[in-house]
């Protein structure tokens, strides 16, 4: 049973967007979502490297609901009254390019892989683009939940908060 624990710690517990946004009804979270897609090569880094990292996943287990979002796929998402989907996926096109989903487009995100932060009403905070090292996305992943980004209001003040973060996460 403890070896069960250990292993369930180091493993992110993954949501659909829909599921999430279900969930903030009655537990209002911030969610961290990613927005990967199956041909992706640091899509795939961010899965091994950064989200299997313990620390990353104890983390983000306490603090978000932490979604898997397939930017080409066909799962269909109601977001803020509207229904998007992805009319041009291609199931023959499963694992390579393929058509870009409709929400992808609504979030503006124009990159893989980027995080993409919400709020506990599900606004959107902001993209995080790139592949992401552990104590990298520790920044944001702590920026985002204090709600310390509300207190950047200039590029001086969230350049000061970039330098003078002490990682605690192990790499």
């Amino acid at each position: 049973m403890f070896s069960i624990g250990i292993i369930n710690a180091q493993e992110i517990n993954w949501l659909s967007f829909n599921e999430a946004l279900e969930l903030q009804k009655t537990a209002p979270k911030k969610i961290m979502m990613d927005a990967y897609t199956n041909w992706c090569g640091p899509c795939k880094m961010l899965d091994k490297n950064t989200f299997q990292n313990a620390d990353v996943a104890e983390y983000v287990n306490a603090n978000y609901y932490a979604v898997k979002f397939d930017a080409e796929g066909q799962e269909s998402i109601t977001y803020q009254g509207t229904t998007y989907g992805n009319p041009n996926y291609d199931e023959a096109k499963k694992n390579k390019r393929n058509g870009v989903h409709e929400f992808t487009r609504a979030l503006g995100v124009d990159a893989y892989p980027t995080i993409v932060f919400l709020d506990e009403e599900a606004q959107v905070i902001a993209p995080v683009r790139g592949y992401q090292q552990p104590q990298q996305l520790e920044v944001y992943l702590k920026l985002f939940y204090s709600d310390k980004y509300k207190e950047l209001q200039s590029q001086e003040s969230a350049n000061a908060y970039f330098e003078s973060f002490v990682p605690e996460f192990v790499e």
